[in-house]
Order: C-alpha cells, then sequence, then structure tokens
C-alpha cells in the first residue's frame, strides 16, 4: 500500500480541462493540492509554502515550467519534480532531467500511471529526508536533505534518484546491493528502468567521490551482482 503522508502537490497547468480534472483525481487519490494556473501564480505560490511535489506543465503562457523547476530545486531540495507536457522533444527532457526533475510525462497520459509516479516520487523524497543527513562520502560531503554533495568548496546538486541512491548505498556501506534491489528502492518497476540505468547514475557519484573515477575503490562493482560502498569511505562525524 502506498505511503501518503507526504502529499501536498502544486500542479501548474494552464489548460483549464486538463488541470481541473488532475485536481479532482488528485484529490480523490488522498491528496492536498494546489492548482496554479500559470508561471507568476506558481512563483506567489512557491514564496508562500512547501510543497511535497511540484507538477509542472513546460509550455504555459506566461513563461516555462522549465524556470520554475529551478526556483523549485534552488529554494525546496526536497520537492520532488515532475514534468507534465504535450512537447516530446528530446532536449526539454535532457534540460528537465539536468535541473533535478523526478520524471517526465508526456500527454496523453494514462491517469493511473502519473499516479504511481507520483507515489514513487514522494516515496523517494521521503527516505532521503529521514534519518541520517550530512556525512563524509570518499572526498564529498554529502546533505541529503538538502541534496547537494561539496567537493573541494564547490558545491553540485544531486537529483532524487541520485540521493536516494547515494543515501542506499550508505545505510548498506560494506554490503554488497545488487542491481535489482536498487531498482526496486530507487525506481520501483512501474518505470521501466534497467539495470544500465543504476550504472550510469553510480558514474555520476564516482565522479563526487572517487579521487580517481576510472579507477573506484569507494564504490566498487561486484562483477554480474551490483555494487558495493566501502564503509571505510563513510564519516558520519
Amino acid at each position: 500500500m502506498a505511503d501518503r503522508t507526504a502529499r501536498r502537490l502544486l500542479v501548474v497547468e494552464d489548460e483549464p480541462n486538463i488541470g481541473q480534472t488532475l485536481v479532482e483525481r488528485l484529490v480523490r487519490a488522498g491528496h492536498e493540492v494546489v492548482w496554479s494556473r500559470s508561471v507568476a501564480a506558481a512563483r506567489d505560490e512557491l514564496s508562500r509554502q512547501r510543497f511535497d511535489l511540484a507538477l509542472l506543465d513546460i509550455g504555459l503562457g506566461d513563461g516555462s515550467g522549465l524556470s520554475l523547476a529551478e526556483i523549485v530545486r534552488a529554494r525546496f531540495p526536497g520537492t520532488a519534480i515532475i514534468f507534465l507536457t504535450a512537447m516530446g522533444d528530446p532536449a526539454h527532457r535532457i534540460k528537465g532531467l539536468e535541473i533535478g526533475a523526478e520524471d517526465y510525462v508526456v500527454k496523453p497520459f494514462h491517469f493511473q500511471e502519473l499516479l504511481l509516479r507520483i507515489e514513487n516520487g514522494l516515496r523517494r523524497a521521503r527516505f532521503c529526508e529521514s534519518g541520517l543527513d550530512r556525512v563524509r562520502v570518499g572526498r564529498a560531503q554529502v546533505s541529503f536533505q538538502n541534496h547537494e554533495a561539496t567537493v573541494d568548496g564547490e558545491t553540485t546538486r544531486l537529483g532524487q534518484r541520485e540521493t536516494a541512491l547515494l543515501k542506499l548505498l550508505v545505510e548498506r556501506r560494506g554490503a554488497v546491493v545488487s542491481r535489482d534491489f536498487i531498482l526496486d528502492e530507487v525506481w520501483s518497476r512501474d518505470e521501466y528502468p534497467t539495470p544500465r540505468t543504476v550504472d550510469n547514475f553510480i558514474l555520476k557519484l564516482r565522479r563526487l567521490v572517487e579521487v580517481k573515477p576510472d579507477e573506484p575503490t569507494v564504490i566498487r562493482s561486484v562483477r554480474g551482482v551490483g555494487y558495493q560502498l566501502d564503509g571505510a569511505a563513510v564519516d558520519e562525524t
């Protein structure tokens, strides 16, 4: 059963029929929803309150959902972001994921699939904000709640999945964590990820925590199984 503890959603959609339908169905699903019909209205809401998840259309009459996502990520690192848009352009998808979006759903869509993706985003956000927060991993000082890693004085924003993956490895440091387990915990099966997806995210994390990413000693590969975070590379003090 999905955990609905964190459930305040911001929906930014300027098409009345789509917006109204989304709000009604999300409320029936148990969420508290604020609907903004423009970038300006959404900026105002974000100045007054924090949301657990933002569902953003990209093509809005007075601006872009991409700019809103940058505001969300800067002010509220723990807020999950999902883009809901008619634009299937890969460039928009790449830009959204670079900002740190959780997901990218192209219209038309099945509401039940969108709801599952929302629940997954909320679950990851709760996981990142619970328990252990600040820790040194290899050469990076990490804050899970702020979704950031600092290396040599330079701070890098971490996306929800990067944060969740690193935290999972830290909590299970010293143990071998299989790709299948990572997929279930960080992505979930309804998002259609592959083991290669995990490998790509591991490469991103290695660039932060390893002295020599091409010769990893902090996050080791276990051939045919998954990954192992060296317990000696973690400092919670």
